[in-house]
């Protein structure tokens, strides 16, 4: 792709960045047949070939519209479109840098900004625990289009004491996750337990950042992992913990970019590297002990006719997807095939609050895919991808090392 940038790009380093990316497309379209939205919309502005487009003409001088804004927006941020284009274009990358530019060019309507706000904050914030939990206890009271967004509590059971293990993680918690399903944390701390490996969690870290960093607060995102690499340093500078473990796909996508998310801060890229190159999904840690798990399952317990619902932020954005399959056979897990595996279920952090038509759409489309192995059970593995498909099914959806942690043998 050409470009003619104009003089505020050259001289930025965002813009020269993303000229770097537009000049791999070929302006082939393969993204289109993977593309969520555009599966949805069937508009050329709503698929990742057309917002490429809108940011290019953005970056050539042309003033960006409510409208640009709005297509940007309804990018799912999946990144299927990478998985499918032949010449590698970095798009989840594009979009980033294309977002940032039309927030600070064209100004929100209030409500957005509020609605914005709200997500950002109270899902961020200490009070969104408690104020779950009274959800919880008066769930069945609340209207059905409510009922269906509040998880039903789960009891998480005991939690070892694991501190004796030689051989010790950091779990990341995230911000919603333990309030939301405590028994994924719980089942990934037993299941380690069982594996001879500790868990720790340090006081001070908190959210990923994704949050924020996908709702126009790009360096409210960018201090919040300042923060969370500042409190795993002292454990990893003292040798103490052999990982960073992420339990949520979401996370996990996150803190894997965060050496490219604080480039342009000399300090804190190094820091972010030493990081980066720790994290692990739980997979990836459990993948090399499947033999020796397997022999302390009951079998018997474990689901006859699972299906597994592969996050976006597992195959496209980390490629663990086939390590994530492979484990699960080994371990017993007879996944039932189903079509449009590599489609996004429409969860996306808050984008089922933000577009809502659109998410529930891709939703229904996805547990039509996935009912029609006739499942005993859904599995996945990101806290998001489990509550979004959860609020359309009366089939249980759970991270699967929920079920792998109720089949160990007592």
């Amino acid at each position: 792709m050409q470009t003619n940038l104009a003089d505020w790009a050259l001289v930025s380093e965002l813009g020269q960045e993303a000229d770097d990316i537009l000049r791999r497309c070929v302006h082939c379209g393969f993204c289109q047949a993977t593309c969520p939205t555009y599966q949805v919309l069937g508009d050329e502005l709503d698929s990742p070939r057309g917002r490429i487009y809108l940011i290019k003409e953005l970056l050539e001088g042309q003033e960006p519209t409510q409208a640009t804004q709005m297509h940007l927006d309804r990018c799912l941020t999946c990144r299927n479109c990478e998985t499918t284009c032949p010449s590698g274009v970095e798009y989840g990358h594009l979009i980033d840098i294309g977002r940032k530019i039309v927030e600070e060019k064209v100004p929100r309507p209030l409500s957005q900004r509020l609605q914005r706000t709200l997500l950002r904050k109270g899902l961020n914030s200490s009070l969104f625990a408690p104020a779950y939990k009274v959800g919880q206890a008066l769930r069945s009271f609340l209207p059905a289009s409510i009922q269906k967004k509040i998880m039903p509590a789960r009891d998480s059971g005991v939690r070892p004491d694991t501190a004796a293990h030689q051989r010790q993680i950091l779990l990341l918690v995230g911000c919603v996750q333990p309030a939301m399903i405590p028994t994924i944390d719980a089942a990934t701390i037993r299941v380690l337990d069982r594996l001879g490996i500790g868990t720790q969690v340090v006081q001070g870290a908190g959210c990923c950042g994704a949050l924020n960093f996908h709702l126009d607060a790009q360096e409210v995102a960018l201090a919040q992992m300042r923060v969370n690499i500042d409190a795993w340093l002292p454990l990893i500078d003292a040798g103490k913990i052999e990982a960073i473990v992420m339990n949520a796909t979401g996370c996990g996508a996150m803190v894997v970019e965060y050496a490219h998310h604080l480039r342009h801060d000399p300090v804190y890229v190094v820091k972010a590297e030493r990081v980066v190159a720790l994290v692990r999904d739980i997979a990836e840690v459990v993948a090399p002990h499947a033999q020796s798990l397997v022999q302390q399952l009951d079998v018997k317990r474990l689901p006859k006719r699972p299906v597994f619902h592969p996050p976006c932020t597992l195959q496209h954005w980390q490629g663990l997807r086939p390590l994530s399959e492979t484990l699960f056979a080994k371990l017993g897990l007879a996944l039932q095939p189903f079509t449009e595996s590599h489609l996004c279920c429409g969860s996306a952090g808050a984008y089922s609050v933000l577009q809502p038509e659109i998410s529930t759409s891709l939703r229904d489309r996805k547990l039509s895919q996935l009912s029609a192995s006739t499942p005993d059970v859904m599995l996945s593995s990101n806290i998001g991808c489990i509550s979004h498909l959860q609020s359309g099914t009366e089939i249980a959806v759970r991270h699967w090392i929920e079920v792998i942690d109720d089949a160990l043998l007592v």
